[in-house]
Parts: C-alpha cells; structure tokens; sequence
C-alpha cells in the first residue's frame, strides 16, 4: 500500500487499514504456516478439502490475537494482552458483540478473498438462551468450564492460495498511532522471514482403538428417545437432535489430534482453535449458514449413500439419492424450517 493510499485510508475515517505482502508459497502446506506463524494460543487453522479429494482454494492461519471476547452465560469479558479490560454484565450479549465489531472499521480491501481479518471463534450451542426468550430462564450446570462464546479479534494472518501458489502475509494498522505504517511494514518483513525457518511438527495421533466414556446410559439415552417420541407424537415438537458427550483421554498434542483428523477425515471445513487452556478441533461436511453481500446461503445435507466402487456406481448412488422421496421431505422440511425462523441481520 503507498503512503499515498495509506494517507487517504485515515482521512476516511478507518481505524484499522491491512497492509497485504504476497510471497510463493507453492512448497509450504498450511499445516507448516500455521506451526511457523502461529501455533500458539489464541490462534487458529482453518482449511478446506473438496469432496475427500482436493484442497479447497484458501486456507487461513490466524496469528495469535492480542484482543479477545468471551462469554460466560450474561457475563461479557474483552480481554486485551492477557488483561480484562471491560467487563459487562449484558441481557443480550449479541447485541454487546456487534457492538464490539462496529467500534472497528476496517478499510475495504477487495483484492483479498472473503475472510482477511475480523473475529473469528465459536457459539457454544447454549447460546440459544439468547434468542429464545422462553429458555432464558435457566442454565444447566456447567461440567466442561469453557465460555459460551469465544472470539478472536484476529489482525494479523496469513492466507494460502492452494490454487495459485502465493500467500498472503495480512497485518491491521491502526493509521492513527505513531509510525504505524513503518511497524505494520517491519511487522511484514518479520513474518516473511519467520516463514524461512524449518519446522517440526508433531507427530499424528496414535490409531490405537479405545473405548470413550459418555456422559449417560444406554438407558438414559432410550429413556430421552422415548420422551422425544412422546414430545412429537403431542406436536410439541417437529424436530428433535438428541446428544450426549463422548470423552476420551489423550495425552499427545492437540495439533497432533487434528492432523490424524484431517487425514482420516478430510473435508470442506476443517478447523483448529488453540484457546491456551483448551483447543477445539472439527471436521465438517457442511456449511451452517454464510451471509454475504447481502446474499444467504445454506447448505444442509440431509440423507447419505456409500461411495461406490467406481465413478459409474457413485453416479447410480447419487441418482437413488436425490430420487429418495424420505431425503427430499427431509431437504424440504429443514428449508422450511429455517426459512420460517430466521431473520437476517444486514450490517
């Protein structure tokens, strides 16, 4: 960016403008980025892989985050350099949370991919308290101790661009603070050198078969099924996801968690989260839900064939598939669910 452009980003009003350095990437992975840049906490992996079969076009290495946002049931926390800086008790800690997001505006950058900085974490499912005022009443204990709501204010990453081979390095200025753009720059230099470094990584995770623990009974679990049953059968229910946590004690690394994973089971939304206490790895087939430009888009996958033994028969199978009359009710029933329940923010 010239100082020019640089200059032009602050009279407009932003307070915080990237400052991009492309470099080859075609010999490094995204696992090395990560463990060259990254890997410590507060910073996080994100990849890709198509069908089982090819890297999706962008992966993301989020550098470790100076700022954080976490909450605990109504409890609201930003976390700055390790220390609490605002604390609130909030009714509605979404709303807190856009707040927080609208403080920061970011200069566009239209040459970048979609995601090139912003907050990135989780919502644990217990946040529906938040949208469902009938639930808001009560908490069930909380046995795991992590916040309900973890984000990272991410300002500094790294993109790899599977398909063209080139990385781009990605830090936020603030163009208000002295000599920021000289920083962002010596900032750049230093994780394009970083990026010369070797590295090791750990080993996968061991394949041993073990047996883990989950939090109830097989008749426990039958008891809620039966009561499922009786919730639908009164129509008090249209739909119920019954769960219950499997644990399992592992001793290697979580970063070695995840890479068995994505060996074994590659797809198109593979994550990694380092939250210092704890690591949150994932594998998923499917998108939840993106907002874009205004544009919706949702993708849920309802109904399943095995992969046949050639391209012949995985086409056969995916006929039978999408002629199934249950999948297509099944497909049908969550559109419509989800298009009479949500309502669609527009920033």
């Amino acid at each position: 960016m010239t100082e020019t452009a640089f200059a032009e980003g602050r009279k407009a009003g932003f307070n915080l403008i990237p400052l991009v350095r492309t470099v080859p990437a075609d010999l490094e992975t995204p696992l090395a980025v990560y463990a060259k840049l990254a890997n410590r906490p507060f910073s996080f992996l994100l990849e890709s892989v198509q069908g089982g079969e090819r890297f999706g076009r962008f992966s993301f290495v989020g550098l470790p985050a100076r700022t954080r946002l976490q909450v605990t049931g109504y409890r609201v926390e930003v976390i700055t350099e390790g220390v609490v800086v605002e604390t609130v008790e909030c009714p509605d800690p979404l709303v807190f949370i856009q707040d927080f997001i609208d403080r920061y505006k970011a200069a566009p950058a239209p040459d970048l991919p979609r995601f090139h900085g912003g907050v990135a974490g989780y919502f644990g499912y217990d946040i529906v308290r938040y949208i469902e005022p009938r639930l808001s009443g009560g908490w069930k204990p909380d046995d795991v101790g992590v916040p309900d709501i973890l984000l990272l204010l991410t300002t500094e990453l790294a993109v790899i661009d599977n398909l063209s081979g080139l990385l781009h390095l990605i830090v936020y200025v603030d163009p208000g603070l002295p000599e920021a753009r000289a920083r962002g720059e010596a900032r750049l230099a230093e994780l394009q050198e970083a990026l010369r470094a070797g590295v090791r990584l750990p080993e996968p995770a061991p394949d041993n078969l073990m047996t883990p623990l989950s939090d109830m009974s097989p008749d426990q679990h039958r008891h809620m099924v039966e009561r499922a049953k009786a919730y639908i059968e009164a129509g008090d229910v249209m739909q119920v996801v019954l769960s219950r946590r499997m644990c399992q004690s592992f001793e290697t690394s979580a970063l070695s968690l995840y890479r068995s994973l994505r060996r074994l089971n590659p797809s198109p939304y593979l994550f990694y989260y380092d939250f210092g206490e704890f690591q949150v790895v994932g594998a998923s087939p499917e998108i939840l839900v993106r907002l874009c430009a205004g544009e919706v888009t949702v993708r849920p996958i309802a109904g399943t064939r095995p992969r046949g033994k050639d391209s012949v028969e995985d086409e056969v199978l995916a006929r039978e598939l999408l002629q199934d009359p249950k999948e297509i009710a099944e497909h049908l029933m969550l559109m419509d669910r989800r298009a009479q329940r949500w309502w669609v923010g527009f920033a």
